[in-house]
């Protein structure tokens, strides 16, 4: 008896591995079967716990890999752009802040209104070529270069000890080239002192355990750069200088008991400069509340009625009162005060982000490193660009006692620019010769083949 009706269709075989059907092939036998040879779907990661989502974004905050969707653009150029971009928006906020704080007391003066921010903007464009420069040359040529770079920068520093020093703001830490030019040799000094802790710590990286191993060589240069400096009088650079000793040790890896202890001998030390000249008037009036509104607090509370009455927004770029001769140093130390006067919290917000945003691409290549030297190399700008620019603003805020630290990248002062600018191209040769970097560099188009792209591009149309 024939059966009636449709035919039974024959049974589909399902892979269910990866919770999918896969495309099906018919078989000799008329079964069909899954094929291999189709693309399955990437496996789906499992979802981050809020914890572990958390630990994602601390650990990129300082310097780790990027998390979520933001991986994408974790590239090894990022560090390198990022760091450019944000340095050179310091220095244009700082152009702009220089020409508005300083043009009332220039004309008062009888000078031009521009005689500062052009005296500034020759030394930014120096500063920028010499930190281009300073980025093209590999980390191996600054390890070499460091012995001489000391030598060298301690020599120029003991020049303030001779007829040629300048008293300012009675410290003796200035040095007249010529007829109205004059620099300030301490500057460069902290660019020899962060390669030589570099130098050191990274080929004693073996016996960091034996503190007498590293630290005399270390002492060797690290006592005449900060000694000439400390003999001038000026305690304030004198702080940064040993902030940046004590980042690069730390970065080295040296035994947290052995930092302690060189951290308490220095504490010691600055305690006793601070104890001579008119810095302890200086520290009594800060512990005072800066009571003598007109004497030695003078300069502290006219900085705090500038920030006071900027308010959110500010008064307007230019609009400041504080700069008509009530604020002494409104230019360069207490910059900042201007700013915040000119244009309000969110002003000094976003200069305080793009220091953070500095620290942060440091941070980066330290972690991303290879070599030690590079690493400590790195950790020791970012403590002297972030430590002074913390000190500064501890001052204007009301914070700290005055101590004539400027503001870096912002505060007018050609030396100090330049050298900082010079110090930020050896970052950029760090994050240059980072792992991926010089591969990804040599895979980029350069400038003169990506313009003639636009170009054809824009004639084709």
């Amino acid at each position: 008896m024939a059966r009636t009706g449709a035919s039974t269709a024959s049974p589909t075989t399902i892979d269910l591995r990866d919770g999918v059907a896969p495309s099906a092939t018919t078989s000799a036998r008329g079964t069909t079967a899954p094929d291999r040879r189709a693309p399955r779907p990437a496996p789906r990661r499992p979802a981050l716990t809020r914890r572990q989502r958390a630990a994602a974004w601390g650990d990129a905050l300082l310097g780790g890999p990027l998390p979520g969707r933001l991986a994408r653009w974790d590239t090894p150029l990022l560090t390198y752009g990022v760091l450019q971009g944000a340095v050179l928006m310091l220095v244009a906020i700082g152009l702009v802040m220089v020409l508005s704080s300083s043009s009332v007391e220039e004309i008062q003066a009888g000078a031009s209104p521009f005689a500062a921010v052009i005296s500034q903007s020759m030394f930014a464009v120096l500063g920028l070529v010499a930190m281009f420069v300073a980025a093209r040359l590999p980390p191996v040529f600054w390890r070499r270069v460091a012995p001489v770079v000391v030598v060298v920068a301690v020599g120029v520093e003991s020049l303030v000890l001779t007829p040629l020093g300048v008293n300012v703001g009675g410290n003796t830490n200035w040095v007249k080239l010529a007829p109205g030019v004059q620099g300030q040799p301490s500057e460069f000094g902290k660019i020899a002192l962060v390669l030589w802790c570099a130098v050191v710590l990274a080929s004693k990286h073996e016996l960091l355990h034996q503190p007498l191993r590293w630290g005399l060589p270390l002492a060797l240069g690290v006592l005449p750069i900060i000694g000439f400096v400390l003999a001038g009088g000026d305690l304030g650079t004198t702080m940064v200088m040993l902030l940046v000793v004590a980042g690069t040790i730390f970065a080295a890896g040296v035994p947290l008991r052995h930092l302690g202890l060189l951290a308490l001998v220095g504490l010691l030390g600055v305690a006793a400069a601070a104890s001579t000249g008119n810095r302890m008037a200086r520290i009594e009036s800060f512990l005072g509340g800066n009571t003598d509104r007109q004497g030695v607090g003078y300069q502290a509370t006219s900085g705090l009625y500038a920030l006071a009455s900027g308010g959110l927004t500010g008064l307007g770029l230019g609009a400041s009162r504080q700069k008509w001769s009530w604020l002494p140093e409104a230019h360069n130390d207490f910059i900042f005060a201007i700013l915040g006067e000119e244009l309000g919290l969110v002003g000094t917000l976003v200069v305080l982000a793009l220091f953070v945003v500095f620290g942060w691409c440091s941070a980066r290549v330290v972690r991303r490193s290879k070599d030690l030297f590079a690493a400590v190399l790195v950790a020791g700008v970012m403590v002297w660009v972030l430590g002074q620019a913390a000190v500064n603003i501890a001052v204007v805020i009301g914070l700290a006692p005055v101590l004539g630290v400027p503001l870096p990248l912002i505060s007018a002062g050609g030396s100090a620019l330049f050298a900082t600018l010079t110090a930020v191209g050896l970052v950029l040769s760090c994050a240059r010769h980072s792992p991926g970097a010089q591969a990804a560099l040599s895979a980029r188009p350069g400038l003169v083949r990506r313009s003639l792209a636009v170009v054809s591009r824009g004639g084709s149309r």
